[in-house]
């Protein structure tokens, strides 16, 4: 049975679930307030507050990357991580030991932004989002305006975050170009991540810019593939691409265009029972060895319908 208890109140707006965390009889919640198009006082700005178990608000910290919004946060004990964006990605620090008194420890600032973060071990985090391009902006509007960014192919980062003061970007790994998507960058449910089996893989979609377009950071890329990278992963060598799995069929390819797009064979989700990577799209289910992602079974679906009432 739930019982209403109590509210509290903090200025701005949370991004989504991971923005919110509750430790040890806290709750704190990151949020951005103001607006990016904004270049006065009224600037966007981002910040983090605690509030104790009666919801009222003993520590906070504000005013943080002004003009930049919240694109991902993590909470991580008495840490929480937290990636603002506009032109360049800050990666910052935060420590909340102790509740009445949050303090930024670190930052580092990057290209590219990270839309979701996922731990790896306790001073480690996985990045998922896009790479960007920084280009001057000659219809410049106001400070902080002179340059702008062009997200680019989809970005994988392994941040090292054992020195709090001094986080740093120990490996990155660059999928397709200008278009290239995946649903992880929206629905955290879409990675299959192991440290104990080194492996990471989530669905994609890659486009690819042609070589005579190559140079322009405006330009969006072709369809190339659709279906699931598959990666090694560990401490020392970073990313390794180990190979790829798709349910499109060499006559899907053949109709392909350059924006080609059929939801009822796309690859959504990944997992593994013992030694055997499945990978499922509305269409299919197939069944590779994890060893060397050879396919050894698969399974077509049933169209779906909706129940009667």
């Amino acid at each position: 049975t739930v019982h209403y208890e109590g509210r509290g109140k903090v200025p701005g707006h949370p991004l989504n679930q991971f923005s919110m965390d509750e430790h040890n009889g806290f709750f704190r919640i990151a949020t951005t307030s103001g607006a990016m198009w904004r270049n006065d006082e009224f600037t966007s700005k981002n910040n983090v507050y605690v509030l104790d178990a009666s919801m009222q608000t003993v520590g906070k910290l504000e005013d943080l990357a002004p003009g930049e919004r919240i694109y991902s946060v993590r909470y991580a004990g008495d840490r929480a991580y937290m990636v603002t964006f506009r032109n360049v990605d800050p990666l910052f620090v935060i420590d909340l030991k102790e509740p009445a008194a949050p303090a930024v420890l670190g930052k580092l600032k990057i290209p590219g932004y990270s839309d979701y973060l996922h731990p790896y071990d306790e001073n480690h985090l996985i990045g998922f989002g896009k790479e960007t391009v920084e280009v001057a902006n000659k219809g410049a509007g106001g400070p902080g305006e002179e340059t702008m960014a062009y997200y680019q192919g989809m970005k994988i980062a392994m941040f090292d975050v054992s020195d709090v003061n001094n986080p740093k970007e120990l490996f990155k790994e660059t999928i397709g170009d200008r278009g290239t998507h995946s649903d992880l960058l929206h629905n955290h449910k879409a990675l299959l991540f192991s440290r104990e089996k080194q492996l990471m893989a989530f669905p994609v979609t890659v486009m690819e810019v042609p070589n005579n377009k190559a140079a322009d950071p405006t330009a969006y890329g072709e369809f190339a593939f659709q279906g699931a990278y598959v990666y090694g992963i560990d401490l020392q060598q970073g990313f390794q691409l180990r190979g790829k799995i798709t349910h499109l069929t060499d006559d899907d390819l053949k109709k392909s265009g350059s924006g080609w797009y059929d939801g009822s064979r796309n690859v959504e989700r990944l997992l593994y029972i013992g030694d055997i990577l499945y990978s499922a799209s509305p269409d299919a289910v197939k069944a590779n060895r994890l060893s060397d992602l050879q396919e050894v079974g698969s399974v077509t679906l049933p169209p779906w319908t909706p129940k009667q009432p």
